[in-house]
């Protein structure tokens, strides 16, 4: 490997693990992590993933507005009771709770900076949160299927 290389190798090693230092997130900004698109309908959506314990825990919190297309999906390892709040969480949300294959489980409004806990009905894998009454403008309602990459695997 060359110097520079190694160097740079190094740098983003150095940054990585002060970023974990400090919690691997700035406390009081909103998260930018990568998307995939959902499909239901007509209706697409882009959902960035919280997949890692840590994107999870801080979900959409910090933001003070959000796109009406554009929403977070929680990607869990196995299927269990999923429970969310809205600890430093700004804008009203409504979360779906997803079976594998993507069809809604139960819904639930959510109140911004709330400890008021929202749990699904049954073991899921994958939760999407979406401006509050986006989904009930929709007719989105249990039993209803989102397609998506994510939910093939």
């Amino acid at each position: 490997m060359s110097s520079i290389a190694s160097w740079v190798r190094r740098a983003l090693l150095a940054l990585i693990a002060s970023i974990g230092a400090a919690g691997a997130w700035p406390q009081d900004q909103p998260q930018n992590l990568a998307a995939t698109t959902l499909k239901v309908g007509m209706h697409s959506i882009r959902a960035q993933l919280a997949i890692t314990p840590m994107q999870r825990q801080i979900g959409l919190m910090h933001r003070r507005e959000m796109p009406s297309h554009e929403g977070m999906l929680f990607v869990f390892d196995e299927p269990s009771q999923q429970c969310f709040w809205m600890r430093n969480t700004l804008i009203p949300l409504t979360i779906a709770f997803l079976a594998d294959d993507g069809t809604v489980v139960n819904l639930a409004d959510m109140k911004p900076q709330s400890d008021d806990s929202h749990c699904s009905a049954k073991p899921v894998r994958y939760a999407l949160e979406m401006n509050q009454g986006w989904f009930a403008k929709r007719g989105i309602k249990p039993g209803t299927r989102i397609s998506g990459e994510v939910f093939s695997r």
